[in-house]
């Protein structure tokens, strides 16, 4: 397993890079801008902090240990959650020891999880079935430790998980407690990408702390005890007021953001951090497009606006600087070109071929993973129409 794709730069520091510009690499590649990448994980830490709860960042978006050395600074590196184990033993070997890996447990990766658990890492498994509790249980006596355990909490009908009422969640912990695994309850709400207004995530927050807390409770009166009670997306983060009962807040999408997130409201344009930079390769103007060199392979298929009340297509344009350009849109997109339109019939931008532009996406996540690396800017320093690099992040690769 590497922890950077074939080809990937090592990182490299603001001094290596200076005389660089987003004008320099070939395109299509990914932008991040670490001074949004800042702000927007100071602004989830505060709310943490306020709400009296650990948070737990989510590192599949960015998939990068630079990134997530933005969000400890001079403590070291801190807890996370993961969503492969290919992540789970890239961030151990960059330092970090407390990982929950938050898809649901298959048996044939229970070795690699004891691997890292004798590594001295305590990487927490999930898990939403008797029978993944018996094969869990039956791996950590045959392996001679504790594999500690979350057990999946459906809050609101999406994907995996035991609703907090559900007959078979006592005997499910009861197996894991005997086997010394039992950990505590892990929540998710899915829907919440589909709330849009303030009072639909604060319900949906109320939902998800509500139904964990429930789940641990009913567990707690069995007998068995529940040392993390664990909630959060990225909209219900920004949305909770209260997390009484609550250990722990997770959320990934949070430090990029994306058009979805703008969207519902739980950001501003201006925190999107993730972009990609494409160049202007064509025009067809009897059809009133632009075409550029960066298709779905550079952005992904990813449509998730296409439900909003403002269909983005598949990203926001900007110039080189960051700067949207009013109403420029990518509407269209085959495997390697791009398609620009303007909304409502607008006349076109005069964009020449040879033009660098960036593109917002709609999910940073998606994006992100058609790239090997990110090259890095600070937007609270970079002045002109091409701002300097500072370093290359390369992301973790690999399964």
């Amino acid at each position: 397993m590497s922890t950077a794709g074939p080809g990937a730069r090592p990182y490299r520091p603001a001094a290596a890079t200076a005389a660089a510009t987003l004008a320099g690499p070939d395109t299509p590649f990914a932008v991040v801008d670490a001074a949004k990448v800042r702000r927007n994980a100071e602004r989830l830490a505060r709310r943490a902090g306020r709400l009296g709860v650990t948070l737990r960042p989510h590192v599949k978006t960015a998939k990068s240990l630079p990134v997530a050395a933005l969000l400890h600074d001079a403590a070291g590196p801190g807890p996370v959650t993961v969503s492969t184990l290919a992540e789970a033993e890239a961030f151990a070997d960059g330092g970090h020891t407390d990982i929950t890996y938050a898809v649901g447990i298959a048996r044939h990766k229970l070795p690699r999880v004891i691997a890292l658990l004798r590594r001295g890492v305590t990487l927490r498994v999930l898990l939403d079935s008797a029978a993944q509790a018996d094969f869990v249980a039956e791996a950590a006596r045959e392996g001679g430790i504790a594999v500690p355990a979350l057990i999946e909490i459906d809050c609101d009908g999406h994907r995996g998980g035991l609703k907090p009422d559900a007959p078979e969640l006592p005997a499910a912990g009861r197996v894991l407690h005997d086997a010394g695994c039992l950990d505590g309850v892990l929540t998710h709400a899915g829907e919440s990408y589909f709330a849009y207004t303030a009072e639909d995530r604060r319900l949906a927050a109320e939902n998800e702390r509500d139904s964990a807390v429930a789940a641990a409770g009913r567990l707690r009166r069995a007998g068995l005890p529940v040392h993390v009670v664990s909630v959060g997306s990225t909209p219900t983060a920004h949305a909770a007021e209260d997390l009484t009962g609550v250990t722990e807040l997770r959320a990934g999408n949070y430090l990029f953001f994306d058009l979805v997130m703008a969207g519902l409201g739980v950001c501003d344009l201006d925190d999107l951090a993730l972009s990609v930079t494409v160049t202007v390769i064509g025009h067809r103007p009897e059809y009133g497009w632009i075409i550029t060199d960066g298709g779905w392979m550079a952005l992904s298929r990813d449509r998730g606006t296409s439900a909003q009340p403002q269909d983005q297509g598949y990203g926001l344009v900007t110039d080189l600087a960051g700067r949207p350009i009013p109403g420029l849109v990518m509407t269209g997109a085959s495997q390697e070109h791009g398609t620009l339109t303007a909304r409502d019939g607008a006349p076109l931008p005069d964009l020449p071929v040879g033009t660098r532009l960036r593109v917002l996406p709609n999910h940073a996540c998606a994006t992100a993973a058609q790239h090997q690396g990110y090259h890095v800017v600070d937007g609270a320093r970079t002045t002109g129409p091409a701002p300097e690099i500072q370093a290359y992040w390369p992301r973790v690769t690999g399964w």
